[in-house]
């Protein structure tokens, strides 16, 4: 930096005075001053000179460093000068005989871009970015910007727990630098956190579109009364809307996705402008809504880095995708064919795809009945926000079904991934109120597979499949349009936009690296393509080569269950699942304090390990097996009660497995009297 770049003093008289002590007047008759005047005028010629070559070359080596590479010195380039720049050079000619710093830091200050994903690189779900923006040795002033808060849902190895957030550790004792938290839609795997995260960090100010912002609401007013007061809230009304939080400015840019309001982010900073569209893909024939263009992303200020969801990457056999006019037909024609009911299970946020399904019901003269909490709240949402008209004489309470003839019946249910206590799941159970599967009755899952739902989606078909002969799904015929983007559509977007680095994101990480692997295959530069994981630091330098840093920030799952969040660690997880697979067994032995002697035969209980009538013989033995452990231990054993417990756990879980191959859950209760 300049480092008397805003100094006003009259350096000239300043220095003439010093020089003889007298008027201004007399050191022009000075002869003496005039041979240092004269001087002193030469060797400011000379400073100007090597100030303009250092301008050039810094200029040159920033070209340089974007991919522009100069011809020849023998056919210089103009550089245009910027502002600052400009006044570097306007400085140096004011103060002569001052020997002035390199211009290099006044082009482009030292900055650095951090880009952190806590979440969404090595699953899908769980979707959590952390941007941040530095100057060089000013980390403290940091200025921060997330992108969504995600829950992913459990795996089965999970029992218990209903969900998993992302972990914030890494931003603990620096909310104050946060400046906004970004939601590019209202899918649960962008927002499903929000409610535990938002309150976590201070309740940043949010930034979304209508129905986004409005879906967080009702969000965490389900999860706590109350709280959706506290939300500090700023709309996108227009995608020409931007913001600006110190050096790093927040723009937006249309997205083609499976849920309205969706908008894809630009943050331009002096390190670079990521390009991150959250969820998106490409639709070529879009119904009621224009098509949505990408290429204006080209013309966005280098360097650029482009961020996509690679999750496509996983799929090499994609056949011709669907179009929405395709599967509108395809609906069509099942809604007007369907002999009974018609049950359509599709995710709750789909409202546009809701609304087709209720147009085309209500034109064939059929009533429509919506079951599910979620589902009915975001149709609500919708309707408030202006988004969609619905005649309130198509829709009729669930309560309501049975006074109506089946083939004048489209119920809209959740729960097609199998959910456990959604409606599809109820149905099957027979443990729904109003709705018991026939034979003539047509289900339909216009939804995709969530990768890690596909056992309990399997299950939920195979269940189906006992109750009606009439089950349809996207291998039957096209009534799910992905609102997720094809490998072939991740490939021609980075050829539309032609990105100086690209990010694979929002996946598992095979499906990061297969999307990185295509696009490198395509020519894209290796050394420009990163693939993280949860926890990567990739760092930007305005001055520098881009790099994933060696350290990690913590991201370890964080789970939720029922109101408990993050008190259920891998060890209690663990412990669920030994209980969920080989039980448990209580072994309660009653000692003499003084003398640690066992004073009556050990108790045994046994819960979901084995069927005790059945086993007498292995439970005396086990019981002997305690007699032993406890007449073989010294009663003046420090700590002895706890040092029984231990032996016994251990002992006993060994020795069970050595009898029966099965290691329960040893839980020793040790009483002294």
């Amino acid at each position: 930096m300049y480092r008397n770049i805003n100094r006003k003093t009259d350096q000239r008289s300043h220095y003439q005075r010093n020089l003889s002590g007298g008027s201004y007047a007399s050191h022009r008759r000075n002869p003496m001053l005039i041979l240092a005047q004269s001087k002193r005028k030469n060797e400011d010629v000379d400073n100007k000179k090597i100030i303009r070559q250092r301008l050039l070359k810094e200029s040159q080596r920033r070209e340089s460093v974007r991919g522009i590479t100069r011809t020849s010195q023998a056919h210089p380039v103009r550089i245009k000068r910027s502002p600052t720049m400009a006044l570097a050079r306007k400085q140096a000619q004011e103060i002569p005989g001052q020997k002035r710093p390199r211009a290099a830091q006044e082009i482009v200050s030292d900055g650095i871009l951090r880009i952190i994903p806590l979440g969404g690189c090595e699953e899908v779900g769980r979707n959590m970015t952390v941007f941040e923006y530095f100057k060089k040795g000013n980390e403290k002033n940091k200025d921060i910007i997330i992108l969504d808060m995600g829950l992913q849902f459990p795996e089965e190895d999970m029992p218990g727990i209903d969900y998993i957030i992302p972990n914030i550790e890494y931003l603990k004792n620096q909310e104050k630098n946060i400046r906004a938290v970004v939601f590019s839609h209202g899918h649960l795997d962008h927002i499903g956190a929000a409610p535990i995260l938002l309150e976590k960090l201070g309740n940043p100010m949010i930034i979304g579109r209508d129905l986004t912002i409005e879906m967080i609401k009702h969000r965490l007013e389900d999860y706590k009364k109350g709280t959706s007061k506290n939300l500090k809230t700023s709309y996108i009304k227009s995608l020409d809307d931007k913001f600006k939080f110190g050096e790093m400015t927040l723009k937006f840019f249309a997205v083609e996705h499976s849920i309205k309001d969706a908008v894809g982010l630009i943050l331009e900073t002096p390190a670079g402008t990521v390009i991150h569209p959250g969820d998106w893909t490409m639709e070529n024939d879009p119904q009621g809504r224009p098509m949505v263009d990408y290429t204006h992303l080209a013309n966005l200020k280098t360097p650029t880095i482009l961020m996509l969801e690679a999750l496509a990457a996983g799929n090499r056999n994609e056949s011709k995708k669907v179009t929405e006019r395709e599967m509108i037909a395809n609906l069509t024609k099942l809604i007007n064919e369907a002999p009974g009911r018609i049950i359509i299970g599709t995710f709750a946020s789909q409202v546009e795809r809701i609304k087709q399904i209720i147009d085309i019901a209500s034109a064939r003269g059929k009533k429509i009945a919506l079951d599910g909490f979620s589902m009915k709240m975001n149709i609500k949402i919708a309707q408030q926000l202006g988004y969609i008209k619905i005649n309130p004489v198509t829709i009729i309470d669930i309560k309501n079904i049975a006074k109506y003839p089946d083939n004048k019946l489209v119920i809209l249910a959740t729960g097609a991934q199998g959910e456990s206590n959604a409606v599809l799941s109820r149905i099957v159970n027979n443990s729904h109120h109003y709705i018991k599967l026939q034979k003539n009755d047509t289900i339909v899952f216009s939804s995709s597979i969530i990768p890690g739902n596909e056992r309990t989606i399997q299950r939920l078909k195979d269940n189906l499949y006992r109750l009606s002969d009439n089950i349809i799904h996207s291998d039957i015929m096209d009534v799910h349009v992905s609102g997720h983007a094809t490998l072939k559509e991740v490939k021609l977007m980075v050829k539309q936009i032609l990105p100086t680095y690209f990010i694979p994101v929002y996946a598992n990480h095979y499906m990061l690296k297969e999307a990185a692997i295509e696009i490198a295959k395509d020519g894209f530069d290796r050394d420009k393509i990163f693939v993280p994981d949860n926890g990567s630091i990739i760092e930007f330098p305005t001055n520098g080569q881009p790099k994933i840093m060696g350290k990690k920030v913590n991201t370890d799952y964080v789970f939720v269950d029922g109101l408990g969040i993050g008190d259920i660690s891998h060890v209690v997880l663990r412990d669920r699942k030994v209980m969920a697979e080989d039980g448990m067994i209580v072994v309660i032995v009653t000692i003499d304090r003084k003398t640690g002697k066992l004073l009556h035969s050990p108790d045994l209980i046994s819960r979901g390990f084995i069927y005790m009538k059945e086993n007498k013989k292995l439970m005396e033995e086990t019981r002997n097996k305690v007699k032993k452990i406890l007449k073989d231990t010294d009663p003046k054993i420090e700590a002895f009660p706890d040092y029984i417990k231990n032996k016994i756990r251990n002992d006993i879980g060994q020795f069970l497995f050595m009898k029966i191959e099965r290691r329960p859950m040893v839980l020793p209760v040790v009483i002294e009297v």
